[in-house]
């Protein structure tokens, strides 16, 4: 499927769900009625009760010193200005007893999709919603364990915290531009609270707004394509930092942190695809990772890596 078949069944007002891998290479669409057969299973929900669970994954983490000349990598191409925040992920094995299905369905979360036997997210973290003619992105960059003194003020205040925010709000800032008019921010860094399996975490978002014209959905195909791939998880300047990151990262994101979305035949709405595991021959992996800026301390990020490992 194309972006520009894309564009034709919003043109025809046709309800269909959208995957895009990380890069906006692979491209899925599903016409919501074909759904079941299709063996996938989406649900968008911003107000969902949270329904705790026993379930815990056993992880085997990547080794401090092998992150840590990933982590090195990434900080001499910031000081050579190649990039200015990168966004570095990691592959994590994960053990447990559940199916992917099984998983899904016990799973908290806004954003969550199982696409067949494959994989499986559940985000907290929204890539762009539209209605009204006006386009919406809620750029999601900061985490704090909520139990830490402070939580709320700490990471409010934390310098290298602000920068990184700053950094990816001017760069979506900047990606909404591109297609839509009157652009602003409406709301910067506001906390979200996050249930993250044993912990609870707070995460920092920003909310972007700007205008469309009347006949958006006729290029809504064009406006994802020119969009991916999602800044708060790739980095800026987009280009050169995507390059950056298959160089160094060591694997393939696949799926991982590209966008799922769901067309209702008048508006759209879709998740960044993080919180995300993957069931391979070898097992499951849990992909992970967070931003990283000059100012960044290796050993706080890897802790963040390994904090998002859960099932919420």
């Amino acid at each position: 499927m194309s972006f520009e078949q894309i564009n034709i069944l919003a043109k025809q007002k046709k309800p269909f769900l959208f995957i895009s891998d990380f890069k906006g290479e692979k491209v899925e669409v599903v016409l919501l009625e074909e759904l079941q057969e299709a063996d996938i299973e989406f649900c968008i929900n911003e107000k969902y009760d949270y329904i705790q669970h026993p379930h815990k994954l056993q992880t085997t983490p990547i080794k401090f010193s092998e992150y840590k000349k990933k982590f090195d990598a990434v900080i001499e191409k910031i000081k050579s200005g190649e990039t200015y925040i990168l966004n570095l992920t990691q592959q994590t094995p994960i053990k447990t007893q559940l199916s992917l299905a099984e998983m899904y369905e016990m799973a908290n979360a806004h954003y969550k999709l199982r696409y067949k036997d494959e994989f499986l997210c559940f985000s907290p973290e929204k890539f762009i919603q539209i209605s009204n003619n006006t386009i919406h992105t809620f750029p999601m960059k900061g985490t704090i364990d909520a139990s830490k003194v402070n939580a709320q003020e700490k990471i409010l205040t934390d310098e290298k915290e602000m920068a990184e925010h700053i950094m990816i709000v001017d760069l979506l800032r900047n990606d909404l531009s591109i297609v839509a008019s009157n652009v602003q921010v409406e709301q910067f860094r506001y906390l979200q609270s996050i249930e993250a399996g044993e912990k609870k975490l707070l995460q920092v978002s920003s909310h972007i707004s700007g205008s469309l014209h009347d006949n958006w959905q006729e290029e809504l195909g064009t406006l994802l394509q020119t969009l991916l791939p999602a800044g708060s998880i790739s980095g800026a300047p987009k280009k050169s930092t995507v390059n950056i990151i298959e160089n160094i990262e060591g694997y393939n994101r696949g799926f991982f942190s590209g966008v799922f979305g769901v067309f209702d035949g008048n508006s759209f709405d879709s998740g960044v695809m993080i919180r995300f595991i993957e069931k391979t021959p070898q097992g499951y992996i849990y992909k992970s990772g967070g931003g990283i800026t000059l100012d960044s301390d290796a050993r706080r990020e890897y802790k963040e890596l390994q904090d998002k490992i859960y099932l919420p």
